[in-house]
């Protein structure tokens, strides 16, 4: 990260009483008040107070677990146990940028499809209302194109993983390994 980014971007201490101080405005906020730098896209970082530790995805992860305690979750309980079970896997690290790009592509698509229409709104961007009249009318539509987005994600991920077998394959191939002979079902 270069140095002129640092000193733009808003340093957030954490002090050991779980308190939260932002630096630009000298003054104590909560954990909404970090939520709103997020939704103003604001650049931050979050650093304990002592060992200067970043505390950036810690907070950010507290954020996400409020968000899902209240209201309508976004992720079902199959969803993070799949993702928990990533974690440790030699998966973990492609799965991570897996969601990423994906969660890009659907950002990339919302843009896309507000980008022009700011004009008609007087140069406001989309509020969540607005959004959800959009998405009345839209939907459908957006709907198939995140299904076939998601087709096409997946038959890659799947030819990645085939592909990975396939060299793994040939990489231990050269080993004496005893062959692998599939159980037979008695009935």
């Amino acid at each position: 990260m270069s140095s002129a980014k640092k000193s733009t971007e808003r340093l957030i201490k954490k002090y050991p009483n779980r308190r939260l101080y932002d630096t630009q405005t000298s003054s104590y906020i909560t954990l909404t008040d970090v939520k709103q730098l997020v939704l103003d896209a604001d650049e931050f970082t979050v650093v304990d107070a002592k060992s200067n530790e970043d505390l950036t995805r810690s907070i950010l992860l507290q954020i996400i677990l409020e968000e899902e305690a209240n209201g309508a979750p976004m992720f079902s309980s199959g969803v993070l146990s799949q993702i928990i079970r990533y974690y440790g896997h030699a998966m973990q690290g492609m799965m991570g940028s897996y969601l990423e790009k994906n969660v890009q592509a659907f950002t990339d698509i919302q843009n896309k499809f507000t980008s022009g229409t700011t004009g008609a709104f007087e140069g406001k961007p989309f509020s969540p209302e607005m959004w959800t009249q959009f998405m009345n009318v839209q939907g459908p539509m957006m709907q198939g194109m995140m299904n076939n987005y998601i087709d096409q994600s997946k038959n890659l991920f799947v030819q990645m993983q085939e592909q990975m077998q396939s060299q793994s394959k040939s990489i231990f191939g050269a080993f004496p390994f005893p062959p692998v002979v599939p159980p037979v079902d008695k009935k």
